[in-house]
């Protein structure tokens, strides 16, 4: 009788597992969880996942394309139904989605785009251009319009640093008395945006803001400036994170721009999941969510990139 329940306890957690995971694999591939941005991206992918029915395989390039094009083989040989992906580089993405696409997978691109259409099935973005122009224009009004100031742009490779960084000279070249007296690369990096803010301040004691393509630059940003004893220098970011919401309503950093992170990555899945029942998610291949500005009047609404 113990023999039979055992099987019978076995074949139940067996019927249980196939009842969850009947939709079959989902991966999503990320840069870092070290950021939060991507850690809400992986979380709200696998959460929508798991509810739609979808076993769900959470997998880190930490922006190498090498290693992405090592887990799109993960992916092919585990036979996954679809890949969320937030990718790698814009050019060195396209391969292997194309692999993965003869192998018959669907690749859905959430926060950055790729250079090249009707590969993915999907590229779904936040309006970079938009938000930086959001950011810009609070950046101006913060500055009264005058006085010097630095850039820190992203990952070059990204499309989005090009873009975010357009965005905000379209807005602040405007001003003739706002004046860039330094532009440097920080990465995406807290740590590499402190150390280059350290090597500016020393080249440039006298400057009075400094905007930055995300939100983990700002952070290194801002902790050089107070290191330096230049905390009233002013900081805008752009994400939307947990920390930055933080550190404006402690009056530090002045600014972000908000991209709905898990929100994207949540209508990657829910559109793979109409693509696999349906053979089309009834969208265009190019989909644009609109930023918004979080400063100190919104800034207590804001929780794991969103708004309350």
């Amino acid at each position: 009788m113990k023999k039979m329940l055992a099987a019978g306890v076995t074949f139940c957690c067996f019927l249980t597992a196939s009842m969850v995971y009947a939709g079959g694999l989902i991966v999503a591939i990320t840069p870092s969880p070290d950021n939060p941005f991507f850690k809400s991206e992986a979380v709200g992918a696998e959460a929508k996942a798991k509810e739609l029915g979808y076993e769900a395989l959470l997998l880190v390039h930490d922006d190498d394309a090498n290693k992405q094009s090592e887990l799109f083989d993960t992916a092919i040989a585990r036979g996954a139904k679809a890949i969320i992906l937030d990718n790698a580089g814009a050019d060195a993405s396209i391969a292997p989605i194309e692999r993965a696409k003869k192998a018959g997978i669907p690749t859905f691109l959430i926060d950055r785009e790729i250079n090249k259409t009707d590969v993915a099935i999907a590229q779904i973005v936040s309006n970079n251009y938009q938000g930086a122009k959001l950011g810009g224009e609070e950046f101006v009004k913060l500055m009264g319009e005058k006085g010097n100031f630095v850039e820190l742009v992203g990952k070059e490779s990204d499309t989005n640093a090009g873009i975010r960084s357009q965005g905000y000279h379209d807005v602040i070249d405007q001003y003739p008395d706002l004046k860039m007296v330094a532009r440097q690369s920080a990465n995406w990096s807290q740590t590499e945006a402190y150390e280059k803010m350290e090597s500016i301040i020393q080249a440039n004691p006298d400057i009075q803001g400094v905007i930055c393509g995300n939100d983990t630059m700002a952070m290194g940003a801002m902790a050089a400036l107070k290191a330096a004893g230049k905390g009233d220098v002013i900081v805008v970011g752009f994400d939307g994170s947990n920390d930055v919401r933080d550190s404006i309503l402690a009056g530090d950093i002045k600014a972000t721009v908000l991209q709905p992170a898990y929100r994207i990555a949540e209508m990657a899945v829910e559109q793979a999941d109409k693509y696999l029942k349906t053979g089309s998610t009834g969208l265009p291949e190019k989909q644009l969510m609109d930023c918004v500005l979080i400063n100190s009047e919104n800034a207590s609404k804001l929780e794991t990139f969103a708004l309350k």
